[in-house]
Order: C-alpha cells, then sequence, then structure tokens
C-alpha cells in the first residue's frame, strides 16, 4: 500500500544512553545494528515478513542525530521510489538524500517538505 506511516526514526546524540532510555520508559525491543550505525526499534509485534499485526502499529530505529535529520522522521512507504521523489519535487519539495538501497530490505530516501521538515521514504524490495 503506497502513502502509509510504515516507520519512524528518531535521532540520538548518544545511541546507548537513547536505547536505555526507550528500553526502560517503554519497554521498546532495541536492536542494534553497528554496521550501519542504526537500532531497529519493536514497538509492536511483527509477523514473520516485519510487518506490524496490530492494525495502526509501527516500529521503527534510531541513528545518530546528523545536520540533515535534526528531529523525528515519519516515514512514508510508497511503490515506486523514484515516482515518489519525482513527485515531491514536482510539488515543491526537495529530495535530502535520493533512493539508496538498505541491505536486502529495500530502498529508503529523505526528502524536505514544502514546510522545512525532513521526512522518511521507504520501498519494499531488495
Amino acid at each position: 500500500m503506497t502513502g502509509r506511516v510504515a516507520h519512524f526514526e528518531i535521532p540520538a546524540d548518544d545511541l546507548d544512553r537513547a536505547r536505555e532510555f526507550y528500553r526502560a520508559a517503554f519497554g521498546w525491543e532495541l536492536t542494534p545494528m553497528p554496521e550501519v550505525d542504526y537500532t531497529m526499534v519493536v514497538t509492536t509485534p511483527m509477523d514473520e515478513s516485519g510487518r506490524p499485526t496490530e492494525p495502526g502499529g509501527i516500529n521503527g530505529g534510531l541513528f545518530t542525530r546528523d545536520p540533515e535529520r535534526t528531529g523525528p522522521i515519519v516515514t512514508i512507504e510508497v511503490d515506486d521510489m523514484d515516482a515518489a521523489l519525482a513527485a515531491v519535487e514536482r510539488v515543491g519539495g526537495a529530495t535530502v538524500l535520493p533512493k539508496t538501497a538498505v541491505m536486502d530490505m529495500g530502498f529508503a530516501a529523505y526528502f524536505r517538505d514544502t514546510e522545512g521538515n525532513v521526512m522518511g521514504l521507504w520501498q519494499d524490495g531488495g
């Protein structure tokens, strides 16, 4: 399904501290992925394909804060990353990070909307 909110990301200055905070405060399951400087966050049960089993549930990640991504990011699922980025630019947004393969899971990109917010895009597949 295209256009649904599928993921969230939270920046952190200290990933160890952030992991401990979210684990202790909310009981989130956190899995560090040091090879990509990322931590997977599970907030709701998932099926064997990694999709949340509860309606409206989403999972996310923690990443090291950088100058382009300073605040939380909402990630939108799309069927065609290239078409989505073209649409963003056509209506006044800008690509921050172009389509990038994420291991064999799929593709990610970031864009800036007309209000200056950085948002994410996700396309399944490898």
